[in-house]
């Protein structure tokens, strides 16, 4: 990508890591990876994926193993699970991050992130460190494996959208409170294919963990990521944490142009909710107050707001009241150094004096590991998901607020406007951290690094990797679904399902357990099947479990009306062919059970952008589009990208394989 005068952030950042294609809109793009992050709810299929490349030593600049998700030890899974991927560690040259040391975009972006740099990480929620000024991406598990392994990274040439802001935020309004408003605005599906830039004289007025609160719930609005200015707060940000010498600053030119522009003064924008069951469901919590209702749990903490200042806010709410006895208050502090920080400063004392519960430095209740709220019972949550059932408890009412309504609402057992506050909103400022990141371990030089054993344990077992594309292939519609169905319906979270997201056999006994209990025998009795969806279909986390569990079950296709990013790539990846509706009202002509003939589907993929399928039980044609980049095509016919790679290496070493 030629440099160009008035380049705005984003294009500066591709600019300089682009090294395929060009950056036009719509076209598809590869990028250099300088960082890549991990977490042990998908990092044991990355490091799966990355052994079986047969590197020897990870190509980045820097890649972090984090243990966050799974930190529930019940049983040896999660145990044996963290020990192979500290193996990995050890083996790769990658940095450990143990359990309790903090979820892994709070820790990220203290410890590791850098401004300029391009990061990719195995969790949606990534592009936390675009708050920093990275370019930073939430992506599927192997295409953080080949990042790691110094293959490029390639997303669609996204539209450049500017969020202009102004003013600044108002007593009790929160980060939190501004991304539920571009929610409300955009809705979940408001930014597929957009990166998010954000700029204006309001930006100025953010902190880091401020725009960080932000910039993660982006990934709600679709969007491949959002990115913040690096400046002199950033720097200051960089500096408290004693690594000032990382900071470059990172801006927009005068006159850079976007493809769109949307305006927001931060000072108009009230405490905000969302409501069950989605994101974007989001309503003003002035008006939820009026309607009087009863809360059961009041959650703060996850990768959206857990830092020092979030939890000090809430701590100072709660100094000197109690949390209503019909109310249960947890706090997750994002990382070790925000614990110990509160800890330090007293806050973490006002919080347990005013009855809260400290949980561990974990992802905990926002993944369903653990806290699970009573029988139809209302939890207020400062996390960034509130998908039907995600907590735990199926009919649960659960409302995503920021640290200063759940804190406030904590205390008068209703959903409560957080500027009835009437008492001072003063901490301490955070003392210096503990900056020698003793709890994390380093990569061994890569002599020792060779001679590490991988260490697995029973519950990890291989991955499942599809087959070449044949001429055709009859199949059934396995499963009819609607609109905006989520990974956490397609392969559910959760204390009881988590500890086995190493073992896929297992896992596949709960795929679309939320949609339909019946799926997973009734694919496997097809012998193939077909997926029906609506719109956004695979909305949501990162997981690739979500294509990988449907693949060892036997599924071929996905037709639906559209797709969400990720998913779209991990369906690819994993040789599941993603289809699209062009008359959408032929999703309506599909039941379940419907006998459906791709008589020519090689050649047609091969060739070009549609895919035609016979439903034999309907007896009538659709045509689908099925537009797939060059690369793209190559890892659907080859059965998916862990194929193509054993292709070409195969060619490569002669015709010896590289998985012998």
């Amino acid at each position: 990508m030629a440099k160009q005068a008035g380049q705005n952030i984003t294009q500066k950042l591709l600019c300089s890591h682009i090294v395929s294609g060009k950056a036009e809109k719509g076209g598809e793009i590869g990028i250099k990876i300088d960082q890549t992050l991990t977490q042990d709810a998908t990092g044991t299929m990355v490091y799966l994926e990355l052994e079986s490349m047969g590197i020897d030593r990870v190509k980045t600049s820097l890649s972090v193993a984090y243990i966050d998700h799974n930190t529930l030890q019940a049983g040896f899974e999660n145990a044996d699970d963290h020990n192979y991927i500290k193996s990995c560690a050890k083996r790769y040259g990658i940095h450990y991050s143990p359990p309790g040391n903090g979820i892994c975009h709070q820790v990220h972006l203290e410890r590791f992130g850098v401004p300029g740099m391009t990061l990719i990480g195995s969790d949606s929620h990534t592009p936390t460190c675009g708050g920093l000024g990275m370019l930073a991406i939430g992506a599927g598990g192997l295409d953080v494996a080949c990042a790691m392994a110094g293959l490029p990274y390639f997303i669609t040439m996204p539209e450049i959208i500017k969020v202009d802001l102004t003013g600044e935020l108002g007593y009790m309004v929160s980060a939190k409170d501004a991304i539920l408003f571009i929610l409300k605005t955009l809705s979940v599906k408001g930014g597929v294919g957009k990166i998010f830039e954000y700029g204006g004289t309001g930006v100025k007025t953010l902190s880091v963990p401020e725009r960080a609160t932000i910039a993660n719930m982006g990934a709600e609005l679709g969007a491949t990521t959002s990115v913040f200015p690096s400046d002199e707060i950033t720097r200051e940000f960089l500096a408290f944490q004693g690594r000032e010498g990382d900071y470059t600053p990172v801006f927009a030119d005068s006159g850079a142009v976007y493809d769109g522009v949307i305006k927001i003064n931060l000072s108009e924008i009230p405490p905000m909710a969302a409501c069950p069951h989605s994101p974007d469901n989001v309503r003003e919590v002035s008006v939820l107050e009026k309607e009087n209702i009863k809360v059961d749990q009041c959650c703060i903490g996850s990768c959206t707001n857990s830092s020092y200042d979030d939890l000090m806010k809430a701590a100072a709410i709660l100094r000197g009241n109690n949390v209503d006895p019909d109310v249960s208050l947890t706090v997750s502090p994002g990382s070790r150094q925000v614990l110990e920080a509160a800890v330090q400063s007293g806050g973490l004392l006002e919080l347990i004096n005013a009855g809260a519960r400290v949980l561990e430095s974990a992802c905990g209740p926002c993944i369903g590991m653990g806290q699970a709220p009573k029988s139809g019972g209302v939890s207020l949550r400062t996390f960034n998901r509130n998908f039907k059932g995600r907590s735990g408890t199926s009919d649960a009412s659960v409302y995503l607020v920021s640290p200063e309504t759940a804190a406030y609402s904590a205390i008068h057992g209703r959903i409560s406007d957080p500027r009835g506050f009437t008492g001072e909103l003063s901490y301490s400022p955070p003392p210096l951290p503990d900056k020698s990141d003793k709890t994390v371990i380093p990569p061994l030089p890569p002599e020792k690094a060779k001679a590490c054993e991988i260490v697995r344990g029973p519950n990890i077992k291989p991955f499942p990797v599809g087959r070449a594309l044949e001429t055709g292939f009859s199949t059934k519609a396995a499963l009819v679904t609607g609109d905006n169905i989520t990974t956490d319906h397609i392969m559910p979270a959760g204390a009881k399902i988590l500890p086995y997201r190493s073992n896929i056999p297992y896992l596949s006994r709960f795929c679309f357990a939320a949609v339909d209990e019946t799926f997973p025998e009734r694919v496997k009795g097809y012998g193939s099947g077909l997926i029906i969806a609506g719109e956004n279909y695979g909305q949501g986390s990162s997981r690739e479990h979500a294509s990988l569990v449907p693949l060892y079950l036997g599924v071929r296709c996905v037709a639906a009306k559209s797709f969400a990013r990720i998913h779209r790539g991990n369906l690819i990846n994993a040789g599941i062919i993603p289809l699209t509706f062009i008359n959408k009202g032929d999703y309506d002509g599909f039941s379940l059970g419907d006998e459906i003939e791709f008589c020519n589907i090689r050649s047609e993929v091969e060739g070009g952008i549609n895919v035609t399928a016979v439903n034999r039980t309907k007896g009538k044609t659709i045509v689908f589009a099925c537009s797939l980049s060059v690369r793209e095509r190559e890892y659907i016919l080859s059965g998916g990208l862990i194929n193509a790679i054993r292709e070409k290496e195969k060619s490569k070493k002669g015709g010896k394989r590289l998985d012998k």
